[in-house]
């Protein structure tokens, strides 16, 4: 398992667990981790499990495929770190990783 932590934007910080093969998207939802809608459940049709991966982790985690880049597009206060939470597969290499959920999504 490695373990994924969620900051909100008033700085409250949840770490969950992850199973390797999972999304950072389907651990947030299967933890009832606030600020993650996933709307789409996962299908990247949405931009509602956006977050933004923690500067420290932008090597590990990649960088958005063209597909996901394009629904990026409907994210609100997109950033340079920003990325859709569906789309981040979780590997033991991720243990530990870092993201915080924007003020809104969509």
């Amino acid at each position: 398992m490695a373990q994924i932590t969620f900051i909100d934007t008033g700085g409250t910080a949840r770490t969950v667990e992850a199973a390797p093969g999972s999304t950072v998207m389907e651990a947030a939802v299967k933890n009832n981790v606030p600020g993650i809608e996933a709307e789409c459940g996962g299908a990247c049709a949405c931009a509602t499990c956006h977050v933004y991966v923690d500067e420290a982790w932008l090597s590990a985690v990649g960088t958005a495929q063209p597909m996901e880049a394009d629904m990026l597009d409907f994210a609100s206060d997109l950033r340079s770190n920003s990325r859709l939470s569906c789309q981040i597969r979780v590997r033991p290499e991720l243990d530990g990783l870092v993201v915080r959920t924007p003020e809104r999504q969509g």
